[in-house]
């Protein structure tokens, strides 16, 4: 996926946007990159993270650059941010965000008089050049920002750092975040609203859906107003969110304690302890606890100084290796139990498997699976948050596959529905498949009315296929 932070100050901003960008980390670990604006002009550094942490990378950069504004990002695909020198001055670029119709976007900005791309390995052009192009197709920034939201099918939020200022743009269904931070004489821009606590800054405001701001150290001016329709990604709240981060208004870990607790209410299974999959898992089975009574515990603990997080390698063998490395049991709060786990989703099921197994091994006696969200059936088309290369990657929709034959596309809709005896049959076989004592997946109403807010702005489309 990615995330984003900006500063605009009246003295140097590199600290601020270091750690910013830091707290980001969460979010992905292929490569991070900063670019200032200072007296020497524009910046910039870009690194590796696979396997050292941002700020190891950074250390030497954060002591030479200097500048009173600048953006960072974290990313899991393209090297950014972008510097860019153009008909509309020079500036830097960093985006969060996926482009559906890039061939066509390409071809458009051949004919707009674009001459060339840098082609990234495997012959794909990096989305946030692409992006810039689009902008640079229009007289002014703010026209250009508009015209590049309009024209890309995905999402597409982006920092744009000039001489004079920053321009944030949340994406045109605002699906992910955009929050605007404040403190004397300086203000930023970020993707997570926890990212700059502890640097001094007070939260300001959040963009609506394909709003975009010019940020000074003095002020923040829309250029461009929200819209009224939203279609933010749920999963920011189920899985990907910081803890201490909120999204319209809503804390994550809240959000996911109040998931747990309508998980529970329509579970009456007996166990000795509920116990979460570090970390998303962990809130969820909080809320689950509290709500039934049943002790929480920590049946494994995640071993973080050394192992990154499961789903980054390109290698589902290397994912799966790195998911049982991390987790490290407790045999006395194992042995003889009966255990309820709760982990934000099931997607392809295989670490579950292995997790299962694992605690079968060190002498579970039952492992009753429970998951935060509805079945995953389609792969989101939106933001780049899975690997997988198929949707049959995806268990739910393999095991549709399975029980239907050629008919299972046609009879997905009912697969989608908690109701009907073929959503049943289905949780059942996946349950079989996996080992799991019982599985239990979240409703989506419940999961919707656990965020506290009108379900006509959330997408939701990963589990129904329609926005």
């Amino acid at each position: 996926m990615g995330g984003f932070f900006g500063v605009v100050s009246k003295k140097d901003c590199v600290f601020d946007l270091s750690f910013g960008t830091d707290y980001h980390s969460h979010l992905g670990t292929k490569r991070g990159g900063m670019a200032v604006y200072g007296e020497q002009g524009f910046d910039r550094a870009i690194h590796n993270i696979q396997n050292s942490p941002f700020r190891t990378k950074f250390e030497r950069d954060v002591e030479e650059m200097h500048g009173v504004s600048g953006i960072g990002c974290i990313s899991d695909t393209e090297p950014q941010p972008l510097i860019v020198r153009s008909h509309l001055g020079s500036f830097a670029i960093t985006t969060v965000g996926r482009i559906n119709n890039a061939d066509a976007l390409v071809k458009l900005a051949f004919e707009g008089g674009t001459p060339q791309f840098l082609e990234m390995s495997g012959g794909n052009i990096n989305p946030t050049e692409l992006t810039a192009a689009l902008i640079n197709q229009k007289d002014t920034i703010e026209e250009g920002i508009r015209y590049a939201q309009t024209m890309i099918e995905g999402s597409m939020s982006l920092l744009l750092l000039t001489a004079d200022g920053m321009y944030a743009a949340r994406d045109f269904w605002g699906r992910t975040p955009v929050v605007i931070g404040q403190k004397e004489g300086a203000h930023c821009a970020s993707f997570e609203s926890s990212a700059f606590l502890n640097l001094g800054y007070d939260q300001e405001r959040e963009l609506g859906p394909g709003e975009v701001v010019f940020l000074t150290s003095d002020s923040v001016k829309t250029v461009v107003p929200a819209r009224d329709e939203m279609k933010i990604c749920t999963f920011l709240w189920v899985y990907f969110g910081y803890p201490t981060s909120s999204y319209e208004g809503v804390n994550v870990e809240e959000m996911r304690c109040r998931c747990g607790a309508k998980l529970a209410e329509r579970d009456q299974t007996i166990a000795d302890s509920v116990a979460g999959i570090p970390d998303s898992g962990t809130a969820h089975a909080i809320g689950y606890a509290n709500s039934t009574g049943i002790p929480f515990s920590r049946p494994f603990i995640k071993y973080t100084p050394t192992w990154p997080r499961s789903f980054m390698p390109q290698k589902q063998s290397q994912r799966n290796l790195i998911a049982h490395m991390k987790l490290i049991p407790v045999d006395a709060l194992i042995r003889d139990k009966s255990l309820i786990l709760i982990d934000d989703s099931l997607v392809r099921g295989t670490q579950m498997r292995e997790t299962t197994e694992f605690l079968y091994h060190s002498g579970a006696k039952e492992v009753h699976i429970r998951t935060a969200c509805p079945p995953i059936m389609f792969g989101c088309k939106y933001l780049n948050f899975s690997r997988s290369t198929s949707e049959m990657d995806l268990i739910a929709r393999r095991t549709v596959a399975r029980l239907e034959g050629d008919k299972a596309d046609e009879k997905l809709p009912l697969y989608t529905d908690p109701d009907t005896p073929e959503y049943a049959n289905m949780v059942e076989e996946i349950r079989k498949e996996l080992h799991f004592t019982s599985l239990k997946y979240q409703r989506l109403d419940d999961m919707i009315e656990a965020t506290g807010l009108p379900a006509c702005n959330f997408c939701t489309y990963c589990w129904t296929g329609k926005e």
